[in-house]
């Protein structure tokens, strides 16, 4: 039919990978060290073991945790250990650092697992415009693992992708 309107992505051989498929459903929650601190900045021992056994760690039942301190206070290392080791018993993962860096952690352990077979030899464009926060590490990393098996990478959308890579005859 004359004038019909053709859905030319649709029909391509393009393969859509997104990041948001693999995003791990949970409460990220993060934990500041400085709260248990003398006046956000000095770590009393005593206190600050006193106050980490009387804390409700209930609350971060199944949850993904990062463990960081706001201020500029000098904290030794075992206390951001002492605080993972009341945080075990609960949370799913535990990392140092940001909400952020969950989900870069979370991602690092789940893109090596992924079967990127179905995308050898094909067009992939690699989803922008995530709605989850996907880190842009995940995005890089998912790149790479791509790489090898992929006849080209673009990203965005597929109305507007950015080229990235384009196997030549001499890699394949």
């Amino acid at each position: 039919m004359e004038g019909e309107i053709v859905n030319r992505v649709a029909n391509s051989a393009l393969e859509v990978f997104d990041l948001e498929d693999y995003y791990p459903v949970g409460r990220r929650i993060q934990v500041d060290i400085a709260q248990w601190l003398f006046e956000g900045l000095l770590l009393r021992e005593k206190d600050f073991r006193e106050q980490l056994k009387n804390h409700d760690w209930t609350q971060y039942q199944d949850a993904y945790v990062a463990v960081h301190c706001s201020t500029d206070a000098i904290v030794p290392a075992w206390a951001s250990i002492l605080v993972t080791v009341h945080l075990t018993p609960f949370a799913k993962r535990i990392v140092n650092g940001t909400p952020e860096d969950i989900d870069t952690a979370l991602y690092q352990e789940i893109l090596p697992t992924i079967d990127y077979t179905p995308f050898a030899d094909k067009p992939v464009i690699i989803k922008g415009c995530s709605r989850k926060p996907v880190p842009t590490s995940a995005y890089l990393l998912a790149a790479q693992y791509l790489q090898p098996l992929a006849k080209s990478i673009m990203y965005g959308e597929a109305c507007s992708a950015v080229p990235l890579y384009k196997k030549t005859k001499a890699s394949n």
